[in-house]
């Protein structure tokens, strides 16, 4: 059964989109959509990344709708600034 809603995608460029959502009573992922495996380096032991499993009450599609003009995005061009307004 597909869950739709809409979201903001920003590849390749920032866009309305309709996605589906994993299922909120999923006993295998919690609603999370799948599990995070991670691994470790053989020979250190060193943690060396992790892998996302996708659940199978999920698909993880989006179909763009509508792209959303520039002047839309909330990080101002050269970033936010850290000095006081004073």
């Amino acid at each position: 059964m597909l869950r739709l809603r809409i979201k903001v995608i920003g590849c390749p460029r920032r866009a309305l989109a309709l996605t589906d959502t994993p299922a909120p009573d999923c006993p295998n992922c919690q609603g999370a959509g799948g599990t995070e495996s991670f691994y470790g380096d053989y020979d250190t032991g060193e943690y060396a990344g992790s892998d996302w499993d996708l659940c199978s009450c999920w698909t993880g599609w989006s179909l763009p709708l509508l792209p959303l003009p520039w002047w839309l995005r909330r990080t101002p061009p050269g970033g936010y600034s850290n000095e006081p307004p004073f």
